[in-house]
């Protein structure tokens, strides 16, 4: 038990963030670039970036985070998984959360026409410009990111926090959505997520993701919040977006905003409730605890909204959540180490 459970805890204190002190100048003149930053001139023009662009926020209304769901022209069926689950939720404790899909192009124009249809249906779609979606490139999907952060400073720059997700995972948006109304600090400069704590660059250059070193010559990466899920206040959406002009690095998107976040300095925020990249096996008092599970497919996202209560949230007991979270963590370095022991036999 100590193990199992005990691990996250001992995580949280090991990997939480220590006060910055921003002395370097260039991070300085980073964060007072991102305060200045008015993108109100370029409204005008958005449609030429945005193609397709629904309006979930409203100005009037105070809205605790929108979820930015990254997703594809073809995932129309992982996407209505979304809608009839968790996305559905629109309050939490009485304050607004809203749902919305950034997409990227599409060749085919058969898709190009669903996803038309399909936003003018539902108006909660973003589709932008830009590389298309299938080509796959690690660049073409950084400037998809990029290009959502400036539609949620252009259109959303109310919302207090902005969550980015992948369409294949559930958010338990009753248990984020009260830990974000319970914060007792301002939330400024926070980047939240499971924090990926001391990682090496890649130095083969047969594997992926390599990185030589007169691309990126230090030892470490930055700490990072993992995807497929994490959270940033507004001011840090800012703060990326300005900090992002110049990184271009073949690297997953999660390890490219915490390239960003160091440089405005910004440092990560580690909890444990965020699963990170794994699919955390299903128990619904685990669940209703955590608040992310990535790897879901469309049943299985809507087993967990019913069973938690479709956005009510489940009532579970101290000691249910207790022992439900150490039969799902177990279950799940479980299949972890028959993954790594089935690797190693086909290799």
């Amino acid at each position: 038990h100590a193990l199992l459970f005990g691990g996250d805890v001992v995580e949280e204190f090991l990997l939480q963030s220590s006060p910055a002190a921003y002395t370097d100048r260039s991070v300085l003149e980073l964060r007072e670039r991102a305060r200045k930053l008015d993108l109100s001139d370029t409204r005008p023009n958005a449609s030429q970036l945005y193609p397709i662009s629904s309006a979930p926020c409203l100005h009037h209304q105070d809205l605790l985070f929108l979820t930015v769901v990254l997703s594809t022209p073809g995932n129309a069926s992982q996407r209505e998984a979304v809608r009839n689950s968790w996305g559905n939720q629109t309050f939490v404790q009485g304050v607004a959360v809203r749902t919305l899909f950034f997409l990227g192009p599409s060749p085919l124009e058969a898709e190009r026409e669903a996803v038309r249809e399909e936003s003018d249906h539902h108006s909660d779609m973003v589709q932008c410009e830009g590389p298309s979606s299938r080509s796959g490139s690690e660049r073409g999907q950084w400037e998809r990111v990029k290009l959502a952060l400036r539609w949620v400073l252009l259109f959303c720059p109310q919302a207090r926090f902005i969550v980015l997700a992948e369409d294949s995972v559930f958010l338990n948006v009753p248990a984020l959505g009260s830990y974000l109304i319970g914060l007792h600090t301002h939330p400024d400069d926070l980047y939240l997520g499971r924090v990926i704590h001391r990682a090496a660059p890649e130095r083969d250059s047969t594997k992926p993701h390599y990185i030589p070193f007169h691309l990126y010559p230090d030892r470490l990466l930055p700490d990072y919040c993992s995807g497929p899920a994490l959270l940033m206040s507004q001011d840090v959406v800012r703060k990326v977006y300005v900090a992002s002009d110049d990184i271009t690095l073949p690297l997953p998107l999660d390890i490219l905003i915490g390239l960003c976040a160091r440089r405005a300095g910004v440092v990560a925020t580690h909890s444990a409730r965020f699963s990170g990249e794994r699919h955390i096996r299903y128990n619904p008092c685990c669940y209703n605890f955590l608040f992310s599970s990535a790897g879901m497919g469309a049943e299985q996202l809507g087993v967990a909204w019913r069973d938690l209560g479709e956005g009510k949230g489940r009532s579970c007991s101290m000691l249910e959540t207790y022992y439900s979270l150490v039969a799902c963590k177990a279950m799940t370095y479980l299949d972890k180490l028959n993954f790594l022991s089935n690797s190693s036999t086909q290799g």
